[in-house]
């Protein structure tokens, strides 16, 4: 057994402070208390600062994150948008190398253990070689990806997803080639080599799914659901922008969110991204509907997608995630704050929520526990395995703030330079002495 004795740590009831915990070898908690255990096998090691759960990562494009920041010029009178990014993002896509793959997506997952993150969806579409050619080993890319992982310590759900055409009903183009699947078939080939890949680490999961309506034919996405596997969560982007919407129903006859309403069973095991361009009779069926949005502020900031109708959704019941998407923003503090600042923008007002600080930690833990396909009963509970990120309670704006406020200081003033540490599986996967 580890133990720890942090000053404060949360739980959904609320803070517990001090607290014992004490991991066995899985990293799993036998111990959860406010006083020491009786006899400890091991010296409890005392951590200074309030253990928050690991934030988890819903939504990642690793190889993005090699051009985070270098999309950002833009001639004068130019209009950039989504779109014109996309061709910068496909120059990237071009050039990277199973080994550079691996590379930029371990350095990307050690920083996200940095800002908070102990888990990390990983959206997976650049499959094939730089000709569209499969590698021998269909998984090759993926298999970089978990492969980073295990390097960098983070937890991994793996979700290689189906992409098919160029846009709604329009054959892909050369510079989307490396994506290409071009049936359900070739797609499952390529799905059965990934769950052989997340087998290699024992903290990487499976996910499956399509792309998005665009980008893969309509009696493919029901194909995909119907055949694929039963027990994953199933992952799409959808209605992100408004052109997209606009081809949707010039080809399909509905809006993105619309036709998967009327065309799939959705529930808890669908993961829409972004779903930024929603009609109040959407938000409401999708929230009543149980499918999570997984919403990724700092990209949708940076495209200029446009803002989501959170109140809304939560007002209907909806469930949300959040992730780092293109990783132009990789602090979970700064997404869940603009999460709450667009709609208090938008509505002009400050009440988005009766307590924003414990409404998007709590929502956003669960839900992004659900994309990656695992789950909990509380923050911290015993058979749980003990995934924490740790505040110095010693920065100013903390030490002020006492147990009542002292989730809205962190959610709301704090920033990764605050942590102290992060835990996955009981063990550090990162500490601030070690920088």
């Amino acid at each position: 057994m580890t133990y720890y004795a942090f000053d404060s740590l949360l739980l959904w009831e609320g803070w517990l402070s001090p607290a014992y915990v004490g991991v066995d070898q899985q990293g799993l908690i036998q111990y959860l208390a406010q006083t020491p255990p009786a006899a400890p096998e091991t010296p409890i090691q005392a951590v200074k600062g309030a253990a928050l759960p690991g934030f988890q990562n819903a939504h990642s494009h690793a190889f993005q994150y090699g051009m985070a920041g270098i999309a950002e010029q833009h001639a004068p009178g130019a209009r950039d948008d989504f779109w014109s990014w996309r061709e910068a993002m496909y120059a990237c896509a071009e050039t990277f190398t199973p080994a550079q793959n691996e590379r930029v997506a371990t350095t990307l997952y050690r920083h996200l253990l940095r800002n908070g993150y102990t888990s990390v969806v990983e959206f997976h579409y650049l499959h094939h070689d730089p000709t569209g050619r499969p590698y021998a080993h269909l998984a090759e890319m993926g298999e970089r990806l978990v492969a980073a992982a295990r390097t960098a310590g983070i937890k991994l759900t793996l979700v290689p997803v189906f992409y098919q055409k160029g846009d709604f009903g329009q054959a892909p183009a050369p510079r989307q080639r490396r994506f290409i699947s071009a049936t359900p078939d070739t797609y499952f080939d390529l799905l059965a080599a990934s769950s052989r890949a997340v087998a290699h680490y024992d903290k990487a999961r499976l996910g499956f799914g399509v792309h998005s309506l665009r980008a893969v034919a309509a009696t493919d996405v029901l194909a995909t659901f119907a055949q694929g596997p039963k027990n994953l969560p199933f992952h799409l982007h959808a209605a992100e922008q408004t052109a997209e919407v606009e081809r949707s129903l010039a080809h399909l006859g509905a809006r993105p969110v619309e036709w998967l309403l009327d065309n799939l069973p959705l529930s808890e095991r669908f993961h829409l991204v972004h779903c930024t361009h929603l009609t109040p009779a959407e938000t409401t069926r999708l929230a009543q509907s149980g499918a999570h949005v997984v919403l990724c502020p700092g990209t949708e900031g940076n495209l200029g997608d446009g803002i989501f109708p959170l109140v809304a959704f939560a007002e209907a019941g909806g469930r949300w995630s959040i992730g780092t998407d293109s990783h132009i923003s990789l602090n979970p503090l700064e997404d869940l704050r603009w999460l709450d600042y667009g709609q208090r923008l938008t509505h002009r007002r400050r009440n988005t929520f009766a307590d924003g600080a414990t409404t998007l930690v709590g929502t956003t833990f669960f839900a992004g526990l659900a994309a990656a396909g695992r789950s909990a009963n509380n923050y911290f509970a015993l058979g749980q395995p003990l995934d924490a990120v740790v505040y110095d309670l010693a920065q100013p704006l903390l030490a002020q703030a006492g147990p009542a406020h002292l989730l809205p200081a962190i959610v709301y003033t704090a920033d990764p330079s605050a942590i102290l540490g992060t835990l996955v599986d009981g063990q550090w996967a990162y500490q601030q002495s070690e920088n």
